[in-house]
C-alpha cells in the first residue's frame, strides 16, 4: 500500500478547503472577531500549502523521473514552489524572479 495520497485524497482535502472558505464567508455575516477570522485564515492558508506540497512531491516522483537534467529539473520545481510559498515573500510572484521571491538561483 503506497503511503502517497491519490487524486481523489487530494481532491477531498480540496473540498474540506473549500468548506473552510465558505465557513469564513459565513464567518464574516455574523460578524465574528477578527482574531477568529485570522485564525481560520491562517488554517486555510496551512491547508492550501499542504496540498501544495502533496503536488510537488508527486511531481518529483513521477514527473521528474528519466529526465535528461534532473538537476535543472529539480530546481525549476523549486522555483515554482517558492512562486506560491508563503515564506517567499508573497504568493504570485513571477517565477523568473530574483531574490526573497525567488530564493533558488539562476545559474547561468
Amino acid at each position: 500500500m503506497s503511503d502517497q495520497p491519490t487524486g481523489e485524497q487530494i481532491r477531498a482535502r480540496l473540498r474540506r478547503i473549500e468548506g473552510q472558505v465558505r465557513g469564513i464567508g459565513k464567518m464574516l455575516e455574523d460578524d465574528r472577531s477578527c482574531e477568529d477570522l485570522i485564525t481560520q485564515l491562517m488554517a486555510v492558508r496551512s491547508s492550501v500549502d499542504t496540498v501544495g506540497a502533496l503536488v510537488l512531491d508527486e511531481h518529483l516522483g513521477t514527473c521528474l523521473d528519466g529526465t535528461e537534467n534532473p538537476v535543472e529539473s529539480l530546481r525549476e520545481s523549486m522555483r515554482l514552489w517558492w512562486r506560491f510559498a508563503p515564506a517567499a515573500g508573497g504568493a504570485g510572484a513571477a517565477p523568473t524572479s530574483v531574490g526573497a521571491q525567488d530564493p533558488v538561483p539562476a545559474f547561468d
